[in-house]
């Protein structure tokens, strides 16, 4: 015997309300089995999930397409980065900056290795340690740092900080997206549950193989269980 499973989806949701709510069957007034209350409820439903989703699809959409583009720039503000700092250890090491100007980046005088870079928020931080050092130890007389310059260091970073912080605000419309249809769904499978009730209990007397047919052509969905095959009797 087959069994009745509201959907899992929100595709499957939104076909189950429409089968209903797209059958005359529902709106003849002296046939009608369905209340009007439960009618009355599943059209705004059905419209709410269907704005939802849709939102939903196109904010994730934008969302995928900013991915590949953010990593492909947050490699190149890493590079740029990790080389500026490495010159700026060599230089030191080879005695033309003091060690005390590490300070001025954020650099331990006594580690002489390049920091965690990895995470987004991490290359941001350091970047902008090294954009801030370079140009107190420059006010301070020092002499620039070349290939790379801490001009194209900075415009590298900042290309990135505008993708990076682009992308969160879509990530945040994404998540509030998602949460919005998390809110719906509870309400949608209420009704639906409702509509499915009248409808079983409408149809309840005729012959198994009727009955889930006609269920079924209102949008009912059952499944069957492992080993159980619908050439079996229901």
């Amino acid at each position: 015997m087959p069994y009745r499973r509201l959907p899992n989806t929100d595709a499957a949701r939104l076909r189950a309300l429409k089968t209903v709510l797209d059958s005359n069957e529902i709106y003849t007034v002296r046939n009608r089995f369905i209340d009007w209350q439960t009618i009355n409820r599943a059209q705004p439903a059905y419209d709410r999930l269907l704005t939802a989703a849709e939102q939903y699809r196109l904010t994730y959409a934008a969302q995928m397409r900013g991915t590949g583009k953010i990593d492909k720039l947050q490699r190149n503000a890493q590079m740029y980065v990790s080389h500026f700092l490495q010159v700026l250890m060599m230089a030191v090491e080879r005695g033309e900056i003091k060690k005390a100007a590490l300070r001025l980046y954020g650099l331990d005088e006594e580690d002489m290795t390049l920091p965690n870079m990895k995470s987004a928020d991490r290359l941001l931080r350091w970047g902008a340690m090294a954009v801030e050092g370079e140009k107190s130890r420059m006010k301070q007389g020092g002499r620039p740092i070349y290939n790379p310059t801490i001009g194209m260091v900075s415009t590298h970073l900042d290309i990135f900080r505008d993708c990076y912080e682009q992308q969160k605000r879509l990530q945040e419309r994404t998540a509030k997206a998602a949460d919005a249809l998390k809110r719906i769904r509870p309400e949608v499978d209420k009704v639906l549950c409702e509509l499915w009730n009248q409808i079983e209990e409408h149809f309840k007397n005729e012959p198994a193989d009727i009955r889930l047919e006609k269920c079924r052509k209102l949008g009912v969905v059952y499944y069957y269980r492992k080993k159980e095959k619908k050439g079996d009797k229901e």
